[in-house]
């Protein structure tokens, strides 16, 4: 079925015809005097989420009977495309929303409708009970990697648009709760955003070795390690470093699946220090420059200024934090003969 032509004048009942206006062929009424114009027909869908699902219907009428898609409608005269949204969600979900943003436009042509304009918008449910309404005979939340094929194009492409505007934030969300996560559950692990610049650190333990070993053998606070020998410096800072990456790889796993102890490793590498001439402030500050150098070598290597990026960062820095306190407190207790 296809959109009906205009024959004759709603005013004067004169037979329609057609006249040039502007370089475009409209319909036109001779004794009228008066330009028909045929503009887009606004349709409105609302994607509503709820833990990462979202809502769908499925069509009791035709066109696309029996297909799922978002709650969508035409906005009728006098209400705004927001309140039509709002007015279409409720119809046919029985959920009363509240937009909170503007998520695609986008025009095209329907051969049941012709021209059409669709705006997307998101919402959050302020009431209402979820039930399907007089146009559905469904109303269901499907996950965001399940999303059946929807009956419009229109719809496919702004719950893509959706998805893809929040993959970012899901992604710090997920990594968040893994870091806090007291089970440390082994599955979880390979969430984390900054295991990448954990993998990005243990590639290039050597790289970042030799850039501290010129700075902790030039730099005032750390003499001692001047006069030591440099291809011992060299091996036991690669394998400090190892260590930080291997325990960051780890550290959200069970102790019971854990095959790396830094309290013991730590407390032996003061011990070893003490035997050698080394002073406790030039041990500390060693291990303070080493600190110094994979923070910069990991900020230039794959940080940008965008939030999944900065937030990484910032996850980053906790693990290296924590790691580096404990060998701090470690390596203390074993200088001290603890």
């Amino acid at each position: 079925m296809k959109q009906r032509k205009r024959i004759f004048c709603p005013y004067c009942g004169n037979r329609i015809s057609q006249k040039y206006e502007e370089g475009i062929l409209r319909d036109y009424c001779e004794i009228c005097g008066l330009f028909f114009y045929d503009n887009p027909l606004p349709v409105v869908s609302t994607i509503l989420v709820e833990e990462r699902k979202i809502l769908l219907v499925k069509r009791r009428n035709k066109p696309y009977k029996g297909k799922w898609c978002l709650p969508s409608g035409f906005a009728e005269i006098d209400e705004s495309i927001e309140e039509a949204a709002i007015r279409e969600l409720e119809e046919e979900t029985g959920i009363k929303g509240k937009i909170t943003n503007l998520v695609d436009v986008e025009s095209g042509n329907n051969y049941f409708y012709g021209d059409l304009i669709f705006l997307t918008f998101e919402a959050v449910q302020i009431g209402g009970d979820l039930a399907p309404g007089s146009d559905t005979v469904a109303a269901k939340y499907y996950s965001i990697e399940k999303i059946p094929r929807l009956a419009f194009s229109s719809n496919t492409k702004a719950v893509n648009a959706y998805i893809e505007s929040k993959s970012d934030y899901w992604a710090i969300v997920d990594s968040f709760v893994v870091a806090v996560d007291g089970g440390r559950s082994h599955k979880k692990k390979k969430n984390l955003l900054s295991d990448r610049l954990v993998e990005v650190i243990q590639d290039n333990a050597a790289i970042i070795t030799q850039n501290w070993l010129k700075d902790i053998t030039t730099n005032r606070s750390t003499p001692s390690y001047q006069s030591f020998d440099k291809k011992k410096l060299f091996e036991r800072a690669r394998s400090v470093l190892l260590q930080f990456s291997k325990w960051a790889s780890e550290y959200y796993l069970d102790k019971s699946v854990r095959s790396i102890d830094i309290r013991s490793y730590f407390i032996e590498f003061g011990k070893e220090k003490r035997s050698e001439g080394f002073k406790l402030h030039e041990l500390l500050s060693a291990l303070s420059l080493k600190r110094k150098h994979i923070w910069e070598f990991a900020l230039s290597h794959g940080i940008s200024k965008k939030p999944l990026d900065i937030y990484m960062a910032f996850e980053f820095d906790r693990r290296m934090m924590i790691f580096f306190d404990r060998a701090t407190f470690y390596t203390t207790l074993g200088y001290m003969g603890k």
